[in-house]
């Protein structure tokens, strides 16, 4: 499981941003505060750090034709199996949404890719 850096969703193949689709869906559901190695860091903020982050998934999703399920679109939302938010707080949205998304990460994301046979220039 992997947040890919914001400055690839528009850039990443099919299979990567449906995954990531449903790897963020996963996390906001009955997977928040769950230890993972690779994406512990979206615990140390608000759940709805990950909502913006979702947000920009599923707008990515829509311009290719995808149409997620609307229910996503509520902050509050965790899925079919798990109890919503009560009234979520908002915060601003920063750039980038997590501060671990910063060149090194976006690298590292690059190399990830390149390991799979895909080359984002």
């Amino acid at each position: 499981m992997r947040l890919w850096h914001e400055a690839l969703i528009t850039k990443l193949p099919r299979q990567q941003l449906l995954g990531q689709h449903r790897e963020i869906a996963a996390l906001r559901g009955n997977g928040w505060g769950k230890k993972h190695a690779t994406v512990d860091y979206v615990f140390l903020y608000s759940p709805y750090k990950l909502y913006q982050f979702h947000i920009l998934v599923m707008g990515e999703m829509k311009k290719r034709g995808y149409q997620p399920d609307i229910a996503w679109y509520d902050k509050d939302y965790r899925g079919k199996s798990c109890v919503p938010y009560k009234n979520l707080s908002k915060e601003e949205k920063t750039k980038p949404i997590y501060p671990e998304h910063d060149e090194r990460y976006l690298q590292e994301c690059i190399d990830n890719l390149a390991e799979k046979g895909i080359f984002i220039s």
